[in-house]
């Protein structure tokens, strides 16, 4: 059974979401800011996932996701208003996996949270047989789930994991914001465009030199994303 946190300020939500999650039969963890968040976070080794709110007291959602990155790779799913568009580009850059907007349709939040769990599973996990995949000076291992760049280790969430081996995959090709979010959130491709680009964005930060003139990573206007020699 996973475990997932809730954290908002509304008990109202927190309980509500609650429901939706244990009718699903996912077991519940609650917080209601997000320093209680992360003490909980710390102190059980079990939670999968983390729902975050980014607008609560004493530490915010951002901030809160922040903290957990610093010492888990554990999906996170930001709940936002519509006015905080600048928020969700913060949350994504700093390490979420997704955000969800209030009010939101229980059957978005639960299909958010399978997809981001099953996305962390796949491409968090073991898998058996080694699968080395080059490009220059970067080296993705998909059997210990390992990215180096002229052989040091570079740390990577599994969204980001993900969009690179996809990537690397189709090297040379491009690839549409719509393919890269239904392949590698398993998901209808709804924000695609915003989303992919903090993810890419991200990724030019941990493996160019200079990643306003990227190497590897290249734009095609209007088009979508490829990688290359």
């Amino acid at each position: 059974m996973n475990t997932i946190l809730v954290c908002d300020d509304e008990e109202d939500i927190v309980n509500a979401i609650s429901i939706y999650l244990r009718s699903e039969g996912y077991a519940v963890v609650k917080a209601s800011n997000g320093s209680e968040a992360v003490k909980k976070i710390k102190e059980n080794p079990n939670i999968n996932l983390a729902i975050l709110d980014i607008m609560m007291p004493v530490m915010d959602g951002l901030t809160a996701c922040n903290e957990i990155r610093s010492f888990s790779n554990m999906p996170i799913i930001l709940l936002t208003a519509k006015a905080q568009d600048s928020d969700k580009v913060i949350g994504l850059n700093i390490g979420a996996d997704d955000y969800i907007t209030k009010p939101f349709n229980p059957v978005e939040l639960l299909a958010r949270v399978r997809s981001s769990l099953r996305r962390f599973v796949v491409l968090g996990g073991e898998v058996s047989g080694s699968k080395l995949i080059t490009i220059g000076n970067i080296n993705l291992d998909d059997d210990k789930k390992r990215v180096t760049v002229d052989d040091n280790i570079v740390n990577l969430t599994p969204t980001e994991f993900g969009i690179l081996k996809y990537l690397m995959q189709k090297k040379g090709n491009v690839c549409s914001p719509k393919d890269i979010y239904k392949d590698v959130w398993g998901d209808e491709p709804v924000g695609a465009e915003g989303a992919v680009a903090v993810h890419i964005r991200h990724l030019r930060e941990k493996l160019e030199i200079d990643p306003a003139n990227p190497r590897y990573i290249k734009v095609m206007w209007g088009q979508g994303y490829k990688i290359e020699e």
